[in-house]
């Protein structure tokens, strides 16, 4: 039986598991809701960073993230701005954006990412 390691762990849900040499995050939003998709971007970039090497790994060994944009249209180029010079150069993972709408009116940008351990 392979470990399973659960991290932050509820009773609806774990903000991190560790499973077979991958680390699963869970979606992240900003902290501060600011009206500005690339100031949200770089806060939720910034604790998948720190939440990266709380488990050991970091953005290096990104295999996958999974972007949730609330306004598409309007907020696409500033959130790729910030990814784009946030991620390491010859380490994008594969990546999926779409527009959705989130928890919160607020919330302009939600990431879900997984990493190599």
């Amino acid at each position: 039986m392979t470990d399973i390691k659960r991290f932050e762990t509820g009773a609806r849900m774990s903000r991190a598991v560790i499973h077979n040499g991958v680390a699963y995050l869970a979606g992240m939003t900003a902290a501060e809701k600011t009206p500005d998709i690339r100031a949200q971007t770089r806060d939720v970039l910034k604790q998948i960073e720190a939440r990266l090497a709380q488990l050991g790994t970091d953005k290096s060994k990104l295999l996958t993230a999974q972007i949730w944009v609330k306004d598409i249209k309007n907020d696409f180029a500033g959130m790729n701005e910030v990814w784009d010079a946030w991620v390491s150069p010859g380490h994008a993972p594969t990546r999926a954006t779409a527009q959705c709408a989130l928890a919160l009116p607020e919330i302009l940008v939600e990431i879900i990412v997984t990493a190599a351990v």
